[in-house]
């Protein structure tokens, strides 16, 4: 009998290593490379003086959306018109029809030989978040190149792809060969707080014309370099899928009273028990065999050292201890499971006086594995353990069901915490790179047949 146990064991073991070489083999061919896009190349896009004062004085315009409804109007017309002088031969080209839609986004039709080949959208935005002087290196709506790099409010986020979008188009257009498929470049106004009044009227307006779109490229991950331990190249990474996004308050009410006098819980006490409870237990991990994060991290493995590629290539039995260090850290944690944060705490006027009320506002961004009333169910169970519980892409998801999120600019992880944040900076290089992708994109899609199937439907 122990005999035979040892056996099994061994055979075991053996048909487990077995697995993990062979994975670890099959995981190790590079895909097939398109031919490079490279300087000497007759459709290569030099960004020249002229495209990169354009650029900088893109960053000068304050367009900063506050709220919903709130942004600087004035601001955004003189953005506006400037695109509209500065690219005119693109505005009045026999190709183009362009339409203002809310007052301040703009939405161009590109006119393709072929009415049977549907159409696709790119989409950016012209509006930025806010931005004070106080810790920049650089003004922030200066527009300066400074140490290679162009500076300001906007330039990763995202009038770098306003300006390089349009320099492609502008590219393009002056080429004898038209488009085959037609193809729309939407910039909305007010992204940053929402899009209602700028991608969710163009999006208004693109389905009372009937129009069904191939597919949508927006804004989203970038091309991220130094992020992983040990990769050997730069990794672009195309967002599939999107998470969801739910706020919700959470509020308690007391008697108040006397700092002198306190009860044995105050609102404040109350709520601080709450936070911890939401801190605590996180929502649960998604990386079964069906999830995205899994599928990027295994596509890494051709790129990283051999002891990270056997771990990689063998997520059906290293998943669990991948986990482990990915939760570590919030950049990887959050391709992981729905985060919570508790974002804003409201309590309190007065240093003796024992506040009425408490509320917190917590920001929940949603797995596409989970639903909304999965996150509020656990929320409310997990401060109320004893009750029972009753159960600007987003905008154009009606016109495909292809969304495809990625800005092709180069980030190491230093880089991507300048986003809505200080410093932020576009390396010039970037710039011109960016150019070139949206050209090679306008060019490629002209096939006549592309694949654009999901493996996830959109949340």
């Amino acid at each position: 009998m122990a005999a035979r146990l040892k056996y099994f064991l061994l055979s075991l073991v053996f048909s487990i290593l077995l697995i993990i070489i062979i994975r670890t083999m099959i995981l190790s061919k590079h895909p097939n490379a398109s031919n490079p896009c490279l300087p000497s190349d007759l459709d290569y896009i030099t960004a020249d003086e002229t495209m990169k004062r354009r650029f900088q004085k893109a960053i000068t315009f304050q367009t900063i959306s506050y709220q919903p409804g709130n942004y600087n109007r004035t601001e955004l017309s003189k953005f506006l018109q400037y695109l509209l002088k500065e690219f005119s031969d693109v505005i009045n080209h026999p190709l183009v029809e362009h339409k203002i839609i809310g007052n301040h986004s703009l939405l161009l039709n590109i006119k393709g030989n072929d009415p049977v080949l549907k159409p696709y959208l790119i989409a950016s935005h012209l509006d930025v978040v806010p931005a004070s002087n106080d810790f920049w290196e650089v003004p922030p709506f200066e527009g300066r190149v400074q140490d290679g790099y162009f500076w300001g409010r906007g330039t990763l986020d995202v009038k770098n792809g306003v300006m390089s979008s349009f320099e492609a188009l502008k590219f393009l257009l002056k080429q004898d060969n038209k488009p085959q498929r037609s193809f729309y470049v939407a910039y909305g106004h007010d992204e940053e707080v929402g899009g209602r009044d700028g991608a969710g009227q163009i999006a208004a307006y693109l389905k009372s014309q009937g129009v069904k779109l191939e597919f949508i490229v927006d804004e989203g991950t970038c091309i991220f370099k130094d992020a992983i331990p040990g990769m050997k190249i730069p990794y672009a990474i195309i967002g599939v899928a999107e998470k969801g996004f739910l706020t919700a308050e959470l509020s308690v009410h007391t008697a108040g009273g006397h700092s002198s006098m306190p009860p044995a819980e105050t609102s404040v006490g109350i709520m601080s028990k709450a936070v911890v409870k939401l801190e605590s237990c996180p929502m649960p991990v998604m990386f079964d065999s069906t999830s995205p994060a899994r599928e990027m991290f295994e596509s890494f493995a051709p790129q990283v050292p051999v002891y990270l590629r056997i771990i990689l290539a063998n997520l059906w039995l290293f998943g669990p201890i991948l986990t482990r260090f990915l939760e570590r850290k919030p950049t990887t944690n959050a391709f992981l499971r729905t985060t919570t944060a508790v974002t804003i705490f409201k309590s309190g006027v007065k240093s003796n006086v024992i506040p009425t009320s408490a509320k917190v506002t917590v920001n929940h961004r949603i797995h596409p594995e989970n639903t909304v009333e999965e996150v509020i169910s656990q929320s409310v169970r997990q401060v109320f353990p004893d009750i029972g519980v009753s159960p600007d892409t987003m905008h154009y998801l009606e016109l495909t069901d292809a969304v495809y999120r990625f800005m092709p600019s180069i980030l190491t992880p230093e880089d991507a915490k300048r986003i809505h944040g200080f410093n932020e900076r576009l390396g010039v290089k970037n710039f011109e790179r960016m150019i070139n992708y949206f050209y090679h994109l306008m060019r490629n899609a002209d096939a006549a047949s592309i694949n654009t199937r999901q493996l996830h439907h959109e949340l």
